[in-house]
Formats: C-alpha cells, structure tokens, sequence
C-alpha cells in the first residue's frame, strides 16, 4: 500500500481522540522458538493499519496538541552490523523519509522522550492487558509526567481498544482489493484440493497441500493454524492435531485461509473422502448450506449484525426436527436453545489483518448494524459427536461451511464463492 494510506489513517485516529490527548500503540517485538532461532516476525495488526512499518521493537506515539496533530514513532537505531545479519533498517532518519512520520527517535530514547510527549496532556489512550512488561513502563512514564506538571490535572487514561478496533473496522478500498486477493487465493487452493483428495491420505498430507497450494500463489503464511478434520474429528470445533487417516465413506472438514500482505482469509469446506456423499450426510450438509445460505442474504447494510445468527440456528433447528433428530416445535425447541447441542458457535466475526479482527459487536447497549467496509465471516454448523443421543446413523457427522463476505452500499460480495458448497457442485468437482 502507499505510505499516504497510513498516514492518512494515523491523522485520522489523531483526530479521533480530544485536544491535548496522546495515544500510544505498540508494535510487535520479535519472539525465540528456540535457543537463538526466532519465529518469522510479523507486525502488531494495529500498529501495521496504522504505519506500515515492519520492524520489531517499535512504538507509536500520536499526539493531538490543541488541534495541532503530530506522529512519533520510536524505531531500532541504525547498526551496520546488525543489518548485516538481520537486514535493513530504516532508522529514524528512514522513518520519517520513507513512513511520514512527522518525528522519529531511536526507540532507546522512549524512557527519556515519552514523560516529556505527555506533559501537561489530559488524556491518554492506550490499550492494556497485550504486554504487562510495557503497560507497566506506559503507567511509569504517565506518573513521571505527573509529577513534572504539578499544577496541572492527573493525566486520564483511556482504553483505545474500541475506538483503533472501529476504525479498523472499516475497510478502506486498498484494504478491499488485498482482501480479495487473498480470498483468491485461498479459494484456488482449496478448489485445487478438493479435486485431488482420496481415501488413504492423511489429514497432515491434507494440511501440506494447502499449505503449499497457498504458498505457491503468493500466501506464504497461513493466517490461523489449519483445521483438517477427518470423520468425528470434526465434531471438535478447534480441532487442529490434523494427524488421523482418511477414511473412504467419511467427511472431511477443512478450515483453512491464507494470508495475503497481512490479511486474512477464512475459508471452511466439508465434503466426502471419496467424492460422494452419502444419504445422511448429505442431509445433514444440506441443512447447513441452507443456513450459510440464507443468513449470507441477511449480510446487508443497516441490518442488525444478529440477523444471519438468528436466521442460521432457525434454519437448523428447523432441519434437525424435520430428520428426526430434535422433537418437538420447531419454535419452542428455538427459543428453550435446543439447537446449542449441535450448532453451539457464533455465525461470524470480523476479518481483515486478523482472522478474528479487531471492532466492535455493539454500540451502546445494541448489537450494531452491518455498514459498508464490513467483512465477516458466515459460518454455521452441525456437529453430532458418538456421545450424542441420537440413531447411530448421524453418529459422528460434522458439517461447517464458512464464506467471507463483504458488506456493500447496495447488498454484500461473497468473496469466497469461488468454491463450491452446493453438494451436487461439490461431487462434480471431485468426480
């Protein structure tokens, strides 16, 4: 993206906060796997949105001074020796050059520069509870900024959860066009698979698939740890042990997204080992993508963010009494929650740099309503483990189908429709 992006989105959050107010976000510091070998490093989302810088170690500092609007970032100092072994950096010098940033400092001067940045100020936001080590240091420096400016009132600190979550909430139209690239590619990669799947893999050769499959197109990084969930093993929500074989007769349920320039997609697929199938669990599936279905057309700007949820667990509870498995009215059994036996997660969340992305559910004491820029996932599902108290025949299905949608001015974009979920689509597919 270009770096105008970021720093038009820093001016506006600047703005977002009162007179005589900082902010402060924190970037990611770079974490050890073992001994002296680290994780591949990426960027705090929120500190990436708002800067697009991608060095570990770094901080932010916004600053609006009675309507006059600033940035500070802190950054690693220059070191030939270390940009030897480790690459470019870009110093403060390159941080404002090259990330229009209005200031810029080593980040060894944060104990010395940011008590002077908040004197006198009213407000500071900031986000507690991610880095105990650094919040303390935030409420260190708040305090020596206190005791500087004796006569003035106690600095306020103020959670900037929401209001960085809601800006972010919104996708801007480069945001748009990375997501789409990276709903393509996770698309391709899991229509590519579900062509070449066969009873005798295993669900780790199922995962090495994807994960070169995403690669191979641009997404070196997974944006969550794959589900690949074979028979039952579907049945657990957060399955990702991904080390069982695959068996001819059963389903296998896959939740699997790459990521595109640091943002996420999120794709889930369930379809037979064998390309088929079979009566039960295909009316099983069925109920499921009549739920995706139908709660994707309630994705709409101005409606309520619970519509698809109460629409899916309807449909589903709907499709589990017609088959037998639920008893009862289908309206009573709704409202007594009797569905939660089998469909027990939310319909969506946010997507964006995260998975799980960052806003707001509510507005005031209301659920909020979809906007333009939203993205989330629709994602209902069955699940009826062995223990369930129903005919063997459903024992051990699990069903999930999950689209990314995007929320439009006069509808919405299913992002991910590329690959099938309607059964009969999905057998030719495989056939």
């Amino acid at each position: 993206m270009e770096k105008n992006i970021f720093k038009d989105r820093r001016e506006r959050l600047t703005n977002a906060i009162p007179n005589n107010s900082a902010l402060i976000l924190k970037g990611a510091e770079s974490k050890y796997r073992n001994s002296d070998t680290a994780y591949a490093f990426r960027q705090d989302s929120s500190f990436y949105y708002f800067s697009g810088f991608s060095e570990p170690s770094s901080v932010m500092v916004l600053v609006n001074d009675n309507n006059n609007i600033y940035s500070i970032i802190f950054v690693p100092m220059k070191d030939k020796v270390k940009e030897i072994w480790d690459g470019y950096r870009a110093g403060p010098e390159g941080a404002v050059k090259d990330y229009l940033f209005d200031q810029a400092f080593n980040n060894s001067d944060l104990d010395k520069e940011v008590p002077e940045i908040l004197k006198g100020k009213q407000k500071l936001f900031y986000s507690f509870g991610k880095d105990q080590d650094f919040d303390k240091k935030v409420i260190e420096w708040t305090n020596i900024a206190n005791s500087a400016e004796r006569h003035s009132k106690t600095i306020d600190m103020v959670d900037s959860t929401s209001l960085v979550g809601n800006i972010r909430l919104i996708k801007d139209d480069a945001e748009i066009d990375v997501l789409k690239k990276s709903c393509e590619i996770s698309a391709d990669a899991h229509v590519e698979i579900m062509k070449t799947i066969k009873p005798g893999q295993t669900e780790q050769d199922v995962e090495t698939q994807y994960l070169y499959e995403f690669a191979k197109r641009g997404s070196r990084f997974p944006a969550y740890t794959p589900i690949v969930a074979g028979g039952e093993n579907a049945c657990v929500l957060h399955y990702v042990e991904n080390n069982q074989p695959l068996l001819d007769g059963e389903l296998i349920l896959v939740d699997a997204g790459g990521e595109y320039e640091m943002y996420a997609s999120d794709i889930t697929r369930t379809f037979p080992v064998n390309g088929k199938f079979s009566t039960e669990q295909r009316e099983i599936y069925n109920i499921v993508y009549k739920a995706n279905q139908e709660a994707i057309q309630a994705v709409r700007s101005g409606n309520n963010i619970m519509e698809p949820q109460i629409i899916s667990e309807k449909v589903i509870t709907r499709g589990l009494v017609d088959l037998g498995i639920l008893k009862g009215d289908p309206d009573e059994l709704y409202e007594a929650g009797a569905h939660k036996d089998f469909y027990m997660h939310k319909v969506g969340h946010w997507l964006g740099l995260d998975v799980h992305d960052a806003g707001d559910y509510m507005e005031g004491d209301e659920f909020m309503s979809y906007k333009p820029g939203m993205v989330t996932t629709i994602e209902p599902g069955i699940y009826i483990s062995s223990s369930a108290d129903v005919d063997d025949k459903w024992k051990g299905i699990g069903v999930r189908i999950e689209d990314d949608i995007l929320v439009t001015n006069d509808g919405n974009v299913n992002l991910t429709q590329k690959v099938p979920s309607d059964p009969d689509e999905i057998e030719a597919l495989m056939s």
